[in-house]
């Protein structure tokens, strides 16, 4: 029980700092003069760099039981940067945020097999521990719209710098590896091939990589797009607020949805709520409506993390949990950042947020497609074996 209230309050605080920072980091790059594409430029060179490192994370993870000190590392690396995005030169904001992701972009998977491994020890659900992080962000978006209301853009890295101290402290108290996974035994390579020859399993990636790439242009792009359609940076903070906090239900009762339609289903419900909210987004493109669809991020997004992450760890042996999470992740969080910070900060700067919500649109619903097959071809799999058993 301890270990799970370590893991809730180490959750709730990096959400704090990243639900503060990130959603204004697009605004913070504006105010220091770069427009829409060169911010989506960044980010993308930046992400295409992680997902280089991602599996490297993983592996040091499994192999040498370092989970610990990559969480560390993950959290208190991008928070000392911090500091340098006030700078006015591209090449130093390049270079700051390229090796700031380098780092967090091991935060989830890493943290994601701590939750996991302790959750099962302790009869507990993974949703009940990273629905902290939701919350955290939540409050952490409030926070932030108001900050910025109330004093400058520019300083916003020193509130984040602070929750992430925190946050520090609280992994150092963690213990070295996460329980319950064992060393890895066979070779990384080896491990990667097992997972990339599954048809199943590339199916349901391309689908998280269509689905989340839309994500990338929620969390990157919001603020400045809430604005071009004449909303504040203040509605933009309460926007945010409950995104995120329509996850803390969502991941609640996450476990008992999984139970009853399984993780296959509940990833397509998900992704088919995405379609849903980008489609209000394009009948009805304005502030009040940026908002108020907002009530369906816990139904989208909440609901595919938690099925996702699980469906990770069922479909992955036991001594690859950090790797498989971070192949994932790469795909996830990385390759969708490219696609999405690249492709709506393009579509946003040349098209307008019409644009880029009719774009996000199709892309969920293509990758909805998918995760159909993917729970099609699960659910005959699931047939096979069970009349295979009692024949």
């Amino acid at each position: 029980m301890e270990k799970l209230l370590k893991l809730r309050v180490f959750y709730l605080f990096l959400g704090l700092g990243g639900g503060l920072f990130s959603p204004f980091l697009t605004s913070l790059l504006v105010d220091n003069g770069l427009n829409s594409g060169q911010v989506g430029m960044l980010m993308a060179t930046g992400t295409l760099v992680a997902i280089l490192f991602q599996p490297v994370w993983g592996m040091i993870s499994d192999r040498y039981n370092q989970a610990r000190l990559v969480l560390i590392l993950s959290v208190a690396v991008p928070a000392g940067l911090a500091v340098f995005y006030r700078s006015e030169y591209f090449i130093v904001l390049f270079a700051v945020y390229m090796i700031s992701t380098i780092f967090s972009s091991t935060q989830a998977p890493i943290a994601d097999s701590y939750a996991i491994a302790a959750a099962r020890r302790a009869g507990s659900t993974y949703g009940s521990i990273r629905l902290m992080l939701s919350f955290g962000a939540a409050t952490g978006g409030y926070l932030g719209g108001q900050y910025v209301s109330e004093f400058s853009v520019s300083t916003i890295w020193i509130p984040y710098l602070l929750f992430s101290l925190i946050t520090v402290l609280v992994a150092i108290t963690l213990p070295k590896e996460a329980e319950g996974n064992p060393i890895m035994t066979q070779s990384f390579a080896q491990g990667i091939r097992q997972l990339l020859g599954n048809r199943i399993f590339l199916a349901f990636l391309g689908g998280s990589f269509l689905v989340n790439q839309t994500m990338m242009a929620f969390g990157t792009y919001f603020v400045l797009a809430f604005q071009s359609v004449g909303g504040s940076a203040k509605y933009a903070g309460i926007a945010l607020m409950l995104a995120s906090i329509t996850n803390v239900p969502s991941m609640l009762v996450a476990s008992r949805v999984i139970g009853k339609i399984g993780r296959e289903r509940m990833l397509l419900l998900a992704a088919l709520v995405y379609v849903l909210r980008w489609a209000i987004q394009v009948i009805f493109p304005y502030p009040a409506a940026m908002i108020g669809v907002q009530v369906l991020h816990g139904l989208s997004f909440g609901f595919f993390l938690v099925a996702a992450v699980e469906y990770v760890s069922r479909t992955t042996s036991a001594d690859m949990q950090a790797t498989g999470q971070s192949v994932f992740n790469m795909v996830f969080s990385g390759l969708s950042g490219i696609v999405g910070n690249l492709l709506n900060g393009v579509l946003l700067s040349q098209g307008g947020v019409q644009l880029m919500n009719i774009s996000c649109m199709l892309s969920s619903a293509a990758g909805a497609l998918l995760l159909l097959y993917v729970a099609r071809s699960s659910r005959r799999q699931l047939s096979s074996a069970t009349e295979g058993l009692s024949a």
